[in-house]
């Protein structure tokens, strides 16, 4: 299959963020609590695919949690205790980049988590996600699938493109030679997490922009019908000519210069 062009691209998802535009404003008319997971491979797309549903959603309304390494005192807490706070309030959507379910992904194939820990984990979250969704969250999770040579390929480009430079970590460099242990931590990860209560949803990635679209698409299938009529708005005309910006203490700092 052959990757989509940019502008084909901005053609297919110009329509979807107008659908999410509505339903963010169905979440917050409804007071619905909107939960995304992306879970994936290094380099198979989870930002970019957040930043296109973040990237037209109000800030206030829409949040992304990427959480950091687990401080030593996160460490000693009860495993799903440092996602909590970042839980959804009424009318917000959370999008995690990345999840709780680390533990069952890098967490076990770096060794990061002892066996015993995992299995715990395992048993633990389909019954930490049965609280959320009785409790009235819809929950989404997703895994972005990405074969070894378009990830050895993103890789590469990492390496090479300065702006991309800091996504790379010595983590990244070790993980690349675990691309078979990440394959078979994931099959026991759906194996004991794919509920009907809270599904699975797999993603070829392979074609960013495809998958991005794919996505984006399934998301908004699988919410109620998410159209709210909008509140109308009236401009009444100025009182006069439109005023133009006046300074006194500071003016504007010099324009960039364009050739």
């Amino acid at each position: 299959m052959s990757g989509l062009k940019r502008k084909q691209y901005e053609k297919l998802i110009e329509p979807l963020e107008l659908d999410l535009v509505a339903m963010a404003q169905w979440a917050q008319h409804t007071r619905q609590r909107v939960l995304v997971l992306f879970e994936g491979r290094d380099t198979a797309g989870k930002g970019g695919v957040i930043s296109a549903i973040a990237d037209v959603l109000n800030p206030r309304q829409c949040h992304v949690v990427a959480l950091p390494r687990p401080s030593e005192r996160e460490q000693g807490q009860w495993y799903f205790q440092r996602y909590v706070p970042h839980l959804p309030a009424a009318g917000e959507i959370v999008l995690f980049d990345r999840s709780w379910y680390n533990r069952a992904g890098v967490e076990k194939v770096m060794g990061y988590a002892s066996q015993a820990q995992v299995e715990a984990f395992l048993r633990q979250a389909p019954a930490f996600e049965k609280l959320l969704v009785d409790d009235g969250i819809v929950l989404f999770k997703y895994w972005l699938c990405c074969d070894q040579q378009q990830q050895e390929a993103r890789f590469a480009e990492r390496l090479e493109d300065p702006l991309k430079r800091w996504k790379l970590s010595p983590v990244d460099v070790e993980a690349r030679r675990h691309y078979d242990d990440y394959t078979r931590a994931r099959e026991a990860m759906l194996a004991a997490t794919h509920t009907d209560v809270a599904p699975w949803t797999l993603v070829d990635f392979n074609d960013q922009r495809r998958g991005r679209l794919t996505l984006i698409r399934d998301l908004l299938d699988r919410l109620p019908d998410t159209r709210v009529e909008s509140e109308a708005i009236t401009f009444e005309p100025l009182p006069g000519k439109p005023k133009k910006e006046r300074y006194r203490r500071l003016k504007p700092i010099a324009n960039a210069a364009v050739d």
